[in-house]
């Protein structure tokens, strides 16, 4: 879907250029944007490559551990449906764990390999279950001790103080995990999140 949105974008601009007479001017920005991405690029290698690392030491010093154990109440709290010694309850404390750290090329696996054993727990296949739908909302929210990507970002535009975001980003991802959290359990109060029923109405058409 993004990739027809962006292409429909370059469409309408090539378009308006055309008809305003401006479409040297529309190819030099795009020629120059494109300049711009990969100058931006080859500037936070550097800086990703350093903060990965930084975090790579963390994990295989035990942290993420530290942190998946200090969260286990808490999931036990949000997910009351999982048993607890559930396999889904390790890979969602570690997916957390890897956000809050910054790993997202760990998490990601994490992620995934939590939802295929939520999947084992659902008792209507091809419908969410709650807390299928609420893992994905803290998953979506990011909750993130120090964003490692936007530290490079800032780094590589040339920032003062790259990290005086950290502060910012947590305080921004804590509000979007409460609200996601919230509207989580709110919604699957109401009868027309049921599963059983999705489930029901899904075999009939």
């Amino acid at each position: 879907m993004l990739n027809y949105i962006w292409f429909g974008l370059i469409i309408v601009a090539v378009l308006l250029g055309g008809i305003n007479g401006k479409i040297e001017a529309v190819t030099k920005a795009g020629l120059d944007s494109a300049g711009n991405a990969v100058t931006l690029a080859i500037g936070l290698i550097g800086v990703m490559a350093l903060w990965l690392g930084v975090m790579k030491i963390a994990d295989e010093a035990g942290l993420m551990k530290l942190l998946s154990r200090a969260i286990a109440p808490v999931l036990r709290l949000i997910f009351p449906d999982v048993p607890r010694d559930h396999p889904a309850i390790g890979s969602m404390m570690m997916n957390i764990a890897a956000n809050m750290l910054g790993l997202s090329n760990a998490a990601t696996p994490l992620g995934l390999k939590a939802m295929e054993d939520l999947q084992k727990l659902n008792k209507h296949p091809g419908v969410a279950t709650n807390a299928m739908c609420t893992f994905l909302a803290v998953n979506t929210a990011g909750l993130q001790l120090i964003p490692a990507s936007m530290i490079g970002l800032m780094a590589s535009a040339g920032s003062r103080e790259p990290t005086a975001v950290i502060g910012t980003t947590i305080a921004a991802s804590t509000c979007a995990a409460v609200a996601g959290l919230t509207a989580a359990k709110l919604l699957e109060r109401l009868p027309l999140f049921d599963a059983g029923r999705a489930a029901g109405e899904q075999n009939r058409s």
